[in-house]
């Protein structure tokens, strides 16, 4: 088996703001395996700033990978434990290679795009108008769900704009999710108190991630449910994910495998969430197209139910075009259409 990665550079179609800045373009790494006449691809869709492996050796760990191939993708994954968006990439790499063909990962309705994955559209931070619009366009789409990020605006402006949603759409008609990716301080408790009135399904992340004695009594007061997303991101012992879930005791978790270890990684904390009457859905961390359909076709193996966060392939100039596509809400596999060639990435 030979193995060699390659980096690539996505472009922001718009900057797109969160709580902690604004994002112009996102790289993400392909380790791609040939064997036999086959070829796998697996993507490492790290993220600056927010990543357990942000950190200096990451492509020398990607090299490391490259030339000890031969070890096998669960020996690798035991020795991946610092670098959970490499262990997605391994793991993505191996299912690709078994495939019919290196994106069909998984055998099942989605993958023969017989089946569809209802999704959230997806609000990202700017000014009042630009949300705005981000908002008309969505419900014109058929979006059932939106999730607005929130806590880089004026709040009383963010209000407004939640107010304006529920006096066209109730709860029924619409839900509405909001992410602060952790914004919030103090004054957490009188904010989600000043949300609840607008009848929000949860909201991820309020205040940021370590604090979880001020995460716990939020999860015991909170009139809105709670969801965890960037708590997850470094737990990666048994034990240490079952006392976070113990002490904190949200009403969700998010599960984005490039952040917590993979597919593997994404159904340890799914199981160890059930045994605990916590929900669970699965969110896309900007990686291409490539990574969101190994995920996509995963979530559907996997039967969650509800709204998965995997709308985000259209947010990029130079995503690579594959039979992907969103239509009415819902993220389906077009197989009329085809995967381009991937010459960009030297697959």
């Amino acid at each position: 088996m030979n193995a060699h990665y390659e980096r690539y550079i996505l472009n922001f179609k718009r900057p797109s703001g969160t709580s902690r800045g604004v994002l112009y373009t996102k790289e993400t790494w392909f380790i791609c395996l040939s064997s036999e006449g086959k070829k796998g691809i697996g993507e490492c869709g790290m993220l600056r700033g927010l990543s357990h492996d942000d950190r200096p050796d990451f492509e020398a760990k990607l090299h490391w990978v490259c030339q000890n191939i031969h070890l096998g993708k669960d020996e690798l994954y035991k020795q991946l434990v610092d670098f959970p968006s490499i262990q997605m990439g391994v793991e993505m790499a191996f299912l690709s290679l078994r495939g019919i063909d290196p994106f069909s990962l998984f055998s099942n309705a989605f993958a023969k795009g017989t089946a569809a994955l209802p999704i959230n559209g997806l609000i990202w931070m700017g000014d009042e108008a630009y949300m705005h619009e981000q908002i008309q366009e969505k419900i014109a789409a058929g979006f059932k769900c939106i999730k607005m990020k929130v806590g880089a605006i004026d709040f009383e402006r963010e209000c407004e704009l939640l107010a304006s949603i529920r006096s066209h759409f109730s709860k029924e008609e619409m839900l509405i999710r909001v992410d602060a990716n952790g914004a919030f301080k103090a004054d957490a408790l009188l904010r989600l108190e000043r949300l609840a009135k607008y009848d929000l399904h949860s909201i991820e992340q309020p205040i940021p991630a370590g604090n979880t004695m001020e995460m716990k009594k939020l999860a015991e007061l909170s009139p809105i449910p709670i969801a965890l997303d960037e708590e997850l991101i470094g737990v990666v012992n048994r034990e240490d994910k079952i006392n976070l879930l113990e002490n904190i005791q949200p009403q969700y978790i998010i599960l984005k495998p490039s952040f917590i270890g993979g597919f593997s990684g994404a159904k340890e904390w799914r199981d160890l969430a059930r045994e605990r009457n916590i929900d669970s859905w699965v969110t896309s961390a900007l990686e291409s197209n490539i990574g969101l359909n190994a995920i996509a076709q995963w979530t559907y193996a996997h039967s969650f139910s509800g709204f998965q966060g995997l709308g985000t392939g259209g947010l990029f100039t130079n995503n690579f075009n594959c039979p992907l596509e969103i239509k009415n809400g819902y993220l389906r596999m077009n197989n009329k259409k085809e995967w381009e060639q991937l010459t960009a990435i030297n697959f």
